[in-house]
């Protein structure tokens, strides 16, 4: 399993590298110190590797753009990670609005247009033949080159981002402008990968071909994400408790000895929830581990309301709560389950996170196996491949 590097924080945002940054690296002090032989061989790879990581830090600043535009959002921003293609920022939360969308998606490319412009005007101090001029001059061009190219209008590009929130503000729809975006950004990966083909047959120059393609590649399978992740907070969206719960539990007497309870659970090799009613109300649900803490000898005059819980300091949720709101409590509150109570109060059923995975296999056609759900309900943990609750975190209702 690939695990990314941490070398550091900028605002409290971890910064990782992925080890596949060091390809990129290698390739780019490569081409730096052939570009600079004519300062001699020493001070020319001496300049290329200060060069790649003068370049990489700019990647990085790029990046913090995004990071502290949604910061001051109130977001939560994860980490800033620099990888083969680049640099990308995981931000937790998707914006509010299609404005403040847009102001985390152009931050980027201001902040490397604001350093063209400082690089460029600080390179024009030194003598146009000397190699800091020349280092200077080179990386205020790659930063434009950088935040022109982020702004080619297709996910998962900053361009992209801004294209996203245009379209949100037009259609009112957020996932409507996340699928315009997705398939901007589809077009554009095949057509770089066709470009890139073009490349090493009529030039025979394989290796910018092949990084075009790569890049298109890169491209493609990012925007096919958005749509996938898309679709699935749609349906967390769309999908009500009730759709999700189950009735996995036992309703028993509130007013029955404790004796007769502790009997009956012993028995009980399938059922591990009960639920106390009496006079015909729900009390709360029977927490067995306060029966051990009850002196066997007073088992037969303790009724069970004395280890109940009171569903009013249960986690609850209404039939009509979406599996956005489900998730979200049971991330934020890090339990295992909530009790959904029907529009009278009493309890309907209930719903882990493994209830969750298989309401949503039934909808999207998943292959998930019986064994992979109970896995889930064992640990009470989503599969690695579905994070749940990032996605749900980063949900907003239209």
């Amino acid at each position: 399993m690939q695990v990314n590097w941490k070398i550091g924080s900028l605002f409290g945002i971890p910064l990782f590298l992925d080890p596949l940054w060091f390809v990129v690296f290698g390739l780019a002090t490569l081409n730096f110190g052939f570009a600079y032989q004519q300062w001699g061989a020493s001070l020319a790879w001496g300049a290329a590797v200060i060069m790649s990581l003068l370049l990489f830090g700019s990647v990085v600043l790029h990046e913090l753009g995004h990071s502290l535009a949604a910061k001051s959002q109130g977001i939560k921003v994860n980490s800033i990670t620099l990888f083969l293609f680049g640099g990308i920022a995981a931000i937790e939360e998707e914006s509010k609005t299609p404005g403040k969308a847009f102001q985390v998606a152009i931050a980027g490319p201001l902040v490397s247009i604001g350093l063209y412009i400082v690089l460029q005007l600080i390179s024009n101090v030194f003598s146009d033949t000397s190699l800091t001029h020349s280092i200077l001059g080179d990386l205020a061009r790659i930063n434009l080159v950088l935040a022109l190219f982020n702004l080619i209008p297709g996910l998962p590009l900053d361009g992209g981002q801004v294209l996203k929130a245009a379209l949100w503000k037009v259609t009112g729809n957020r996932f409507q402008a996340v699928r315009g975006a997705a398939l901007s950004g589809k077009i554009i990966g095949y057509t770089a990968i066709a470009a890139g083909l073009a490349v090493d047959y009529f030039t025979s120059d394989l290796g910018t071909g092949l990084w075009i393609a790569l890049l298109g590649w890169f491209g493609i399978r990012n925007a096919t994400s958005y749509d996938r992740v898309t679709v699935l907070q749609e349906t967390l969206l769309k999908t009500k408790s009730c759709e999700a719960m189950t009735r996995d539990f036992r309703v028993v007497d509130a007013n029955q000895p404790l004796r007769a309870f502790a009997d009956l659970y012993l028995l009980d090799s399938n059922s591990q929830i009960y639920f106390a009613e009496s006079d015909g109300r729900y009390r709360g649900m029977v927490n067995v581990d306060n029966l051990r803490q009850i002196e066997r000898s007073e088992w037969e005059t303790k009724t069970l309301e004395a280890i109940v819980n009171p569903l009013s300091e249960l986690p609850t949720v209404e039939e009509t709560a979406t599996l956005v709101e489900v998730i979200n409590k049971l991330e934020d509150e890090k339990i295992l389950r909530v009790t959904v109570l029907s529009p009278a109060g009493a309890v309907a059923g209930l719903i882990d996170r493994g209830d969750i995975i298989q309401a949503l296999a039934k909808k999207l056609k998943l292959k998930i196996s019986d064994a992979d759900i109970k896995q889930v309900k064992q640990n009470g943990t989503y599969p690695p491949g579905l994070q749940l609750g990032v996605i749900a975190k980063s949900t907003t209702k239209e």
